[in-house]
């Protein structure tokens, strides 16, 4: 029996060891794949990307999502516009060094370290604070919406794209829905519970009012940011942008909760003329009412998925799309998951990746392709309804393979 037991105790012993090898080698993997240099996908247009940053507060209101007392509304603002290619300004910074610290200090170690890729070695394609293109006399203005949590900058891959083929974007950080913000005087403010409809501390009776809730405050943030691009159209200090937006073609786009405040927006404004939602779940007046401009739904097959939330989810995209005349269309993309629409497609861990893709059976679809195609549909339909081209460039967008398109 004695003998039994010492050989147990050897093969757990030898099991341990083995174990805590292959976890050793396993996380040692995902530090150097962390560490090595990711360039993402090169825009397709004629035009180089130009990108600058300011903050703006919104006098009119007092931000809901502050602890009190509440400060006035805050954004950080991010434009790119189409670029002089010979400018010698320099390469911007995938994610700015403030805000790397930032990110570093409020997320888990395990993620900055091992889960994604090292920002530092992220290389996009913007040019800091160049000089516009003196191409166009002006250019159709696209608001984009991230999702709960992620900067605008980690959708640089799709927003690059639409700039270098002229136009011109402008993305939002939120204070309280963003991971981080920081501000120009050195604060940083995280994400909390109030700002996140999706935390776990919000009960899940009351996550539709939530939901509501920010969708509301992001859709006011849109109008507030499109007056503030008004103003500056008609004088930018910087002297850049005077003239050059052509705010009677303005898209909106968001990806998330950023796509479901991109339809209520539609709903609302009527400034708005056009607009996408990238896998967003709706809110709001939207559902019952939608929208009367041209819009597209580019979404994930959740079809693997398929729970009661998730057929609701995708009832109330159905009703929106086939309630108002306007232009309608819904893209599936098979083999794409919730998000193969950002940067994250290929900042995200590949380790990580085909872990997840086994255990979920979702996210198949190859990163690079799963980027191009929402960048191609993206510009294709804001190409029709923003600048007037064919329709039919809409389906000359070449599908992912298995993918479906449905359209009125």
């Amino acid at each position: 029996m004695r003998r039994l037991l010492r050989g147990l105790l050897v093969v757990v012993a030898g099991l341990a060891v083995a174990g805590v090898f292959a976890i050793g080698a396993f996380f040692a993997t995902l530090w150097v794949e962390h560490n090595v240099s990711l360039e993402l996908p090169r825009p397709t247009g004629s035009f180089a990307v130009g990108r600058m940053n300011t903050a703006w507060v919104d006098t009119a209101r007092m931000d809901p999502f502050a602890p009190a007392p509440a400060p006035r509304r805050e954004l950080v603002v991010w434009i790119w516009y189409p670029a002089q290619r010979a400018d010698s300004a320099h390469e911007a910074e995938y994610v700015p060094a403030l805000w790397r610290s930032a990110l570093a200090k409020h997320a888990s170690a395990m993620v900055t370290q091992f889960f994604i890729r090292n920002p530092t070695k992220v290389r996009g394609h913007s040019i800091e604070n160049a000089t516009v293109a003196a191409g166009d006399a002006t250019y159709p203005v696209v608001i984009f919406n991230s999702g709960i949590g992620a900067l605008a900058l980690q959708y640089s891959a799709l927003v690059e794209d639409l700039v270098s083929h002229g136009y011109i974007v402008v993305g939002m950080d939120r204070p309280y829905s963003t991971s981080v913000v920081v501000m120009p005087d050195g604060r940083v403010i995280a994400l909390t519970a109030r700002g996140n409809p999706g935390d776990g501390r919000v009960a899940a009776a009351n996550f539709e009012r939530a939901g509501e809730t920010v969708v509301g405050v992001w859709t006011a943030d849109t109008r507030f940011v499109l007056d503030q691009l008004a103003r500056i159209n008609e004088h930018d200090a910087s002297g850049k942008l005077t003239g050059r937006m052509n705010l009677t073609a303005v898209g909106v786009v968001g990806h998330s909760i950023g796509g479901a405040s991109a339809a209520q927006f539609c709903h609302d404004d009527s400034r708005c003329r056009a607009g996408i939602d990238i896998d967003g779940a709706l809110h709001g007046s939207v559902i019952p009412e939608s929208m009367p401009q041209p819009f597209m739904f580019l979404v994930a097959d959740h079809t693997k998925l398929l729970t009661a939330a998730d057929s609701q989810i995708s009832a109330e995209i159905h009703s929106a799309s086939k309630r108002a005349p306007a232009d309608k269309l819904t893209v599936t993309l098979i083999g794409a998951h919730h998000f193969s629409f950002g940067d994250q497609a290929l900042t995200q861990s590949r380790i990580l990746r085909s872990v997840l893709v086994r255990i979920s059976g979702e996210g198949r679809l190859d990163p690079r392709t799963g980027l191009a195609s929402t960048s191609r549909y993206v510009r294709a339909f804001f190409d029709v309804h923003l600048r007037g081209a064919s329709r039919d460039a809409l389906y000359s967008a070449p599908l992912v393979a298995g993918a479906r398109l449905e359209a009125k």
